[in-house]
């Protein structure tokens, strides 16, 4: 269980800093959008916004899925206090791969924006 709690604590953290390097993120675009009228930076600008959009809402569903598991654990510990220490808790695989699927998506997502910022700031 205390593996459980630990990979969920630091989830929970890492989309922390996710959600608030997308605050930066479109900061940053807003700066790009501002600066250039150019028909290729403005599809750019639309694309990251969407995409922005959306990682904020894979962050909250994967924020409300892993505390909801949390509870889950936290409720099963206060009904059985004893058994607790001696009860295997299944892995939770499909946090795991979701998980590390989102943060591959993420560190690609990142990768491109750079380049995008690269060339027009």
């Amino acid at each position: 269980m205390a593996d459980l709690h630990f990979d969920h604590h630091m989830w929970l953290n890492s989309l922390k800093f996710y959600k608030e390097e997308l605050d930066i993120f479109e900061n940053r675009l807003a700066e790009v959008s501002f600066r250039h009228n150019d028909v290729e930076v403005k599809a750019n600008v639309e694309r990251f916004q969407n995409q922005f959009i959306r990682e904020k809402e894979v962050i909250d569903i994967l924020k409300h899925d892993i505390n909801a598991h949390e509870n889950t654990l936290v409720e099963f510990a206060k009904e059985h206090p004893v058994a607790v220490e001696h009860v295997y808790f299944k892995n939770h695989t499909d946090l795991v791969d979701r998980m590390e699927t989102f943060e591959k998506i993420w560190k690609q997502l990142r990768a491109d924006f750079m380049n995008f910022l690269r060339n027009w700031m």
